[in-house]
């Protein structure tokens, strides 16, 4: 392993308030109430689109009026209602001094994700932040992780995906990398499981003696 690719919302941050936030802004522009916040968040992690249509049953069209709105209060206010989760700055310092390059591999757009990094101080720690395009291209986290491996210039196997929902899990298998599904972001370990996750870390503890074990 020479590479450790992190996914953001649920690993490495607490997006919560500013997502579903700006997810019920996002629904109540097309005319769609959900006032109970914890049920949206399940549109952490995924794609914005993917989620709006499943949730709301929107047409492409109006999902993408959605995320429009969605993206409108993100710039102005959601970016920043977030925490970083205790430990990963420690996490990610311990990582570097062992010698692995770090990647984010989001599939929020890289252009919201590189001010979030640096927001919190740790986007010294990695080499290079993948995520999404404003325009719609690259939304799919299989594509997200080929981009992030092909610009590290390394073999697939050589990869570790570090993820919380089971899109960063079963995304990773199709791009042909390993990867280790957290419990402390979004994801259940039934979900997990379910979506290939060979090891699973219940805190940022746990996946800090997880990581800097494989990394001796």
């Amino acid at each position: 392993m020479q590479v450790i690719l992190f996914d953001l919302d649920g690993t490495l941050t607490d997006p919560k308030e500013g997502i579903t936030k700006c997810v019920q802004y996002g629904m109540r522009a097309l005319g769609y109430d959900e006032p109970d916040l914890d049920r949206l968040e399940v549109f952490i992690g995924p794609p914005l689109h993917e989620m709006f249509m499943e949730y709301c049953s929107f047409t492409p069209s109006q999902a993408d009026r959605a995320v429009e709105k969605y993206r409108e209060r993100f710039r102005d206010r959601g970016m920043f209602e977030n925490r970083l989760y205790g430990g990963i700055p420690e996490l990610l310092s311990a990582l570097r001094e062992r010698g692995l390059r770090l990647g984010v591999a989001t599939s929020k757009p890289w252009v919201f994700a590189e001010p979030i990094l640096s927001h919190f101080g740790i986007r010294e720690y990695f080499e290079i932040v993948t995520g999404s395009e404003l325009s719609g291209e690259r939304v799919k986290k299989s594509e997200v992780i080929e981009e992030a491996v092909r610009r590290f210039g390394v073999r697939k196997d050589q990869v570790l995906m570090v993820g919380d929902r089971k899109h960063d899990i079963f995304r990773a298998g199709e791009a042909g990398v390993k990867s280790l599904g957290v419990l402390y972001g979004y994801g259940s370990r039934e979900e997990l499981l379910s979506a290939g996750a060979a090891k699973l870390a219940e805190s940022v503890e746990e996946l800090s003696r997880m990581l800097l074990s494989e990394a001796k």
